[in-house]
């Protein structure tokens, strides 16, 4: 007899949540949203000025609503304030982007990221006072224990530091998406099981006063560029 799940593993409740907006309220609320979202910058320059762990525990949990694979939910997220275990954090990765940028990269690499005014220096690592280490999961454990395996992983994974993302700016504050390579010393500080997998690391805080941003991240391809429509 076949291990396969049946339907009869299928319960069906009634669709909890229901929107019955007008067309006009549709389109103002997209509207709203675009207008907030469009104001998210990834932040360089960060104050140390403090932020709650509730917020940071609310966003994570928006973060956790994302779809997934079977809704396996295939991701862990380390939240780290600790001022020793940022500055850990900060050493191995800048070891890891002094490799980067002295031979490791491309020259056609190197040369787009001149634009955007990054080098192996990563002060923010300490300033902000959060950093979010997401991890991805390869297999999970079910409820009886025994080990079982994900689906979509770095799709589901994807999604739900968007929702992140969105969250935290919502909130009101500064995000940077940081992906050192290899990003395996993240897994050896923060003690994460073998399982998991470092996938990106969030710098979140508040904006210093000085902050700047390049002017290349402004630029930002239009609609008839990044979509089709087929009515």
């Amino acid at each position: 007899m076949s291990e396969r799940t049946t339907m009869e593993d299928y319960q069906p409740v009634p669709l909890p949540d229901r929107n019955n907006y007008s067309e006009a309220q549709i389109q103002q609320r997209a509207d709203d949203y675009y207008r907030l979202i469009r104001r998210r910058h990834s932040v360089r320059h960060f104050s140390d000025k403090p932020v709650a762990r509730s917020v940071i525990e609310t966003c994570i949990r928006s973060a956790g609503t994302a779809p997934s694979g079977a809704n396996h939910q295939p991701w862990h997220f380390v939240c780290v304030n600790d001022a020793d275990t940022k500055r850990k954090i900060r050493i191995a990765a800048e070891h890891e982007e002094e490799a980067f940028y002295s031979g490791r990269a491309s020259d056609e690499w190197l040369a787009d990221l001149d634009k955007m005014g990054t080098d192996a220096n990563k002060p923010f690592l300490e300033t902000a006072p959060w950093l979010i280490a997401v991890f991805l999961q390869r297999s999970g454990v079910d409820d009886r224990g025994n080990k079982r395996k994900h689906y979509y992983m770095s799709e589901s994974v994807g999604i739900a530091t968007g929702f992140l993302l969105s969250a935290l700016h919502a909130a009101g504050l500064a995000t940077l998406t940081h992906t050192p390579n290899p990003m395996k010393f993240l897994s050896q500080i923060l003690g994460r099981p073998a399982n998991e997998r470092p996938y990106m690391l969030l710098v979140v805080g508040h904006p210093a006063e000085n902050a700047t941003m390049p002017a290349a991240a402004l630029v930002k391809k239009p609609l008839e560029v990044i979509a089709s429509f087929i009515d």
